[in-house]
């Protein structure tokens, strides 16, 4: 139990957060991309009263090596089932948020016996269209040709509501800092790896645990409609959408999110 510990999983070093009650039920917390598991923080503080709360830096992010393995969402998937086996953890709960979600879906369709709730938040099931896997590209040569920080700067503006650059500016300037912690190889990697990832949309109507889907009203990246065509698909799921929050409504509401999150995990301990 702690923050910030190390194992070997996959052949890799994996940095990951291990709190709250040994006995609870257990929830995965993964981040989304360019950042770490620091994102969850608020997050973990609430869930850890009742919960067995991990949070993991993905290979390349935070403190976790980026391997040698070429990256994929499967892959992302695979080092997500040796942690929960390392752990010993039989069943979780899974929460994942942009490119969280992504691997979050992989692993509910190739794992769905290794879930018993999903929360999907800020994300879609759809693959890149040949446009956006395009964008990536452009992305990585961006990086390559002007740095790292005007990749940043210009990141920010997708992730956050107008307003946040007003009212969460702290908030903004720590995200910025997790950008330019990662290292280039790894952001190219994963531009990569999102551009080329499968769609996971077939998929869901197969999905048969309680399900929670949330998106920030203002979500420029995946918008609340993207959201809805999830909800659509999965039977019985729930989608709240977080007011005064972009693509990053964990951080930017916390205090709406959470209580969603408290609500839905609590409605799933009871059952």
């Amino acid at each position: 139990m702690g923050t910030d510990i190390e194992m070997t999983v996959n052949k890799l070093k994996m940095s990951y957060t291990d709190e709250g009650p040994d006995n609870a039920p257990v929830i995965i917390l993964i981040h989304g991309f360019p950042l770490n598991k620091s994102m969850w923080d608020k997050q973990v503080d609430v869930l850890i009263e009742n919960c067995r709360v991990i949070a993991y830096d993905v290979r390349g992010h935070g403190n976790s090596d980026a391997g040698t393995d070429d990256f994929s969402i499967e892959l992302f998937t695979n080092d997500l089932i040796a942690l929960m086996d390392a752990l010993k953890i039989e069943t979780a709960m899974l929460c994942g948020l942009s490119m969280g979600g992504y691997i979050a879906l992989n692993a509910m369709i190739r794992f769905p016996n290794r879930f018993n709730a999903l929360i999907l938040c800020d994300t879609n099931c759809v693959a890149d269209t040949p446009d956006a896997a395009e964008k990536r590209m452009k992305s990585i040569e961006s990086i390559q040709e002007k740095g790292l920080e005007q990749y940043a700067i210009e990141s920010l503006k997708n992730l956050f509501a107008p307003e946040s650059f007003v009212t969460n500016k702290e908030k903004i300037a720590s995200i910025k800092e997790m950008i330019m912690k990662t290292s280039v190889q790894s952001l190219s990697s994963t531009l990569t790896a999102l551009s080329k990832r499968k769609e996971t949309c077939t998929g869901l109507a197969s999905i048969r645990i309680p399900v929670l889907i949330l998106v920030g009203k203002e979500d420029k990246i995946t918008s609340p409609d993207t959201a809805l065509l999830m909800q659509k698909s999965i039977k019985g799921s729930i989608l709240k959408i977080i007011e005064h929050a972009g693509h990053l409504s964990n951080i930017e509401n916390s205090y709406e999110f959470n209580s969603q999150l408290i609500t839905f995990v609590s409605s799933v301990k009871s059952k």
